[in-house]
């Protein structure tokens, strides 16, 4: 069960089964968020067609952590991502919409893609679509076959060491070996134990200047089953 909770900027969404019970909302307040949140739903409805995969034409969301690339960044993580995906490669976006914008936007049906989001604002993107909450890593659909993508594109949320550690079971299960992440140099040992991944020269920019990530890569393919 989903119920929305009023804060200080707003108001956002949450499962009432990982929290404290949940307080009880007014009528009059429960009616009003029920009237945003179908708002917010109307206005991401009417996007189609090219406007669609614009970055930031589905809004940053501090609260859960969401900001989006630059534009540059995301052009260069797709295309490191296409090629090292290889021909017919399939490539999951793991909480980095803006980059699996990107390859939509310069490819349409010649590459398969799915964007694993938590956020339901991405259900926008149809079938590519997968929702996907970090706390329960491997809690996937059953359309999702476990090692299944040629290359992960990830980039987890608050770059705590404990989010990281989550997402890599996620990683770890989703990939056939190759790993494109994006998180705080503070946890460069952790990413590297868990990921065997290594810190590149690129520096990743985003569109929120306070936010610093740096890349980290793994291309080796391992055999698949």
């Amino acid at each position: 069960r989903r119920q929305w909770h009023p804060t200080p900027s707003g108001c956002e969404m949450s499962d009432c089964e990982d929290e404290a019970p949940c307080s009880q909302l007014s009528s009059y307040t429960l009616a009003a968020l029920q009237e945003f949140y179908a708002e917010q739903q109307q206005h991401h409805s009417h996007l189609r067609g090219d406007d669609k995969y614009n970055i930031g034409i589905i809004e940053e969301n501090w609260r859960v952590s969401q900001f989006w690339y630059s534009p540059e960044t995301a052009l260069y993580l797709a295309e490191d991502g296409l090629a090292a995906a290889g021909e017919g490669g399939r490539i999951a976006c793991v909480s980095a919409p803006s980059v699996y914008q990107k390859l939509r936007e310069r490819h349409r049906d010649d590459v398969f893609l799915c964007i694993f989001e938590y956020n339901r604002r991405f259900a926008v993107y149809g079938k590519d679509f997968v929702y996907y909450d970090y706390k329960n890593p491997v809690d996937l659909p059953e359309r999702i076959t476990t090692h299944s993508f040629a290359i992960v594109v990830a980039d987890h949320p608050y770059h705590l060491e404990e989010c990281l550690r989550k997402m890599s079971e996620t990683i770890k299960l989703l990939t056939r070996g190759k790993i494109l992440l994006c998180t705080g140099a503070v946890v460069e040992a952790v990413a590297a134990k868990l990921l065997g991944v290594k810190m590149c020269k690129f520096i990743p920019e985003h569109t929120h200047p306070g936010k610093r990530v740096s890349l980290f890569r793994e291309l080796r393919l391992q055999a698949g089953p």
